[in-house]
């Protein structure tokens, strides 16, 4: 009886788990991990304001959300080079959908800035293809 509940349950929520029991016996499984599984958050990077820079200091935040699970990390290149001088990250916030939100900022000197070639903003997670956000300072109004 277990085993037919098993794959009605299975059939209806379409997150199955192949699993081999004690005996070696393989049933279907469903299971809260196999359903929440793993979400690619989506990046977005805002630019230093036009004030900032005549000051000479540029201010880069990239903002993801909609990730899962929440061990998904935020990094920064510039000028294709990982940077970790300027960066602070902050702690993962978990939404009402189960989804979490991050936040990094990356701080730099405006004229490294302005001769970067571009900044990208990247995700990444263990076993996963990193997500990107590239911001090209020339296309940003200085």
């Amino acid at each position: 009886m277990f085993a037919e509940e098993t794959k009605a349950l299975c059939d209806r929520e379409q997150h199955c788990c192949k699993v081999l029991d004690h005996s070696n016996l393989e049933s279907n499984v469903c299971s809260s991990a196999a359903r929440l599984g793993v979400v690619r958050p989506t990046l977005t990077v805002l630019p230093p304001s036009t004030e900032e820079l005549q000051q000479g200091s540029a201010t880069l935040v990239c903002l993801a959300s909609g990730g899962r699970p929440s061990t998904w990390s935020l990094g920064w290149k510039v000028g294709g080079s990982s940077s970790s001088s300027g960066v602070s990250n902050s702690p993962e916030v978990l939404g009402s959908d189960g989804r979490y939100s991050w936040s990094s900022t990356l701080s730099l000197p405006a004229d490294q800035w302005k001769k970067a070639g571009s900044v990208v903003c990247e995700a990444s997670l263990n076993g996963q293809s990193p997500v990107t956000q590239p911001l090209d300072p020339d296309s940003c109004s200085q």
